[in-house]
């Protein structure tokens, strides 16, 4: 039997994150991914490196939904970057037209090619219609800062109750990333499952950003959801993932290093 694992994201252009990100992740932990694109992201070399961002239109993310889900039995989906209330309105609907076993969703809230009012509409967008779809949030520190409305998280504790907070938006699962940016030594994630917390730790791996490893989490704990483990596996399963994509990460003449999959 094949494991299928299904991603709702973004196109990244240099391949460092998006769905070119979750596909190599998906196809590394042994499982068949498909994918719907919702936008086109390309960096601007000429502007330092800013977004310019395309959304794909509403009826042809519809019309990928409908090809994928009518060729396979799918159950486990990731959802990333959507970017539009459009596109939120569309994912939503389809989503809401059969059971899943999981819905993963790593919620991009801000894309630097967008204005600030539209990126506020989406933001807001999300949060009402997607989030609470979802069985598993896996929100950065500045997610996790916008959806719980927590003004200060610089502890565990503090991450803890954010991730409560996002819980009563819905999702059963939470899981809070620290990352570089909560302070420490420790790279901290707080999971809570229902009423269970668990907090997991490793040593930081630099103090700068690596892109693409929001993604690669959230893929990662996709693929193993998809494999059937349970949630404090697959969570357990995809840090150690990215943990040693970060370590083995690559870099090129951009400004960034960006995660390797499978290093």
């Amino acid at each position: 039997m094949v494991d299928l694992a299904y991603v709702i994201a973004g196109s990244e252009a240099t391949g460092g994150a998006g769905i070119q990100a979750d596909l190599r992740t998906f196809q590394q932990l042994g499982t068949f991914g498909l994918g719907t694109v919702t936008c086109l992201v390309s960096f601007d070399p000429a502007h330092d490196w800013n977004h310019r961002f395309f959304p794909v239109p509403a009826e042809v993310i519809a019309q990928q939904m409908e090809a994928a889900t009518a060729a396979y039995d799918l159950d486990v989906v990731k959802i990333g970057m959507l970017g539009t209330p459009a596109t939120i309105d569309v994912i939503a609907e389809g989503l809401r037209r059969q059971p899943w076993r999981h819905v993963v969703l790593d919620p991009v809230l801000i894309c630097k090619g967008q204005e600030p009012g539209a990126a506020l509409d989406t933001d807001n967008a999300l949060r009402e219609q997607v989030v609470p779809l979802a069985t598993v949030v896996t929100p950065n520190l500045f997610e996790t800062h916008a959806l719980s409305g927590m003004a200060s998280i610089e502890t565990v504790e503090q991450l803890t109750e954010a991730a409560r907070r996002i819980q009563e938006l819905g999702p059963r699962v939470v899981v809070a990333k620290g990352g570089v940016d909560l302070p420490g030594d420790d790279a901290v994630d707080v999971l809570v499952d229902g009423d269970e917390v668990t907090v997991l730790r490793t040593p930081k791996v630099g103090r700068e950003r690596v892109a693409g490893a929001g993604c690669t989490l959230a893929a990662a704990i996709t693929a193993e959801l998809a494999k059937g483990a349970d949630v404090e596996d697959a969570v357990t399963a995809a840090k150690a993932f990215v943990t040693a994509g970060i370590e083995g990460r690559i870099g090129g003449r951009a400004p960034f290093e960006v995660v390797r999959q499978g290093a």
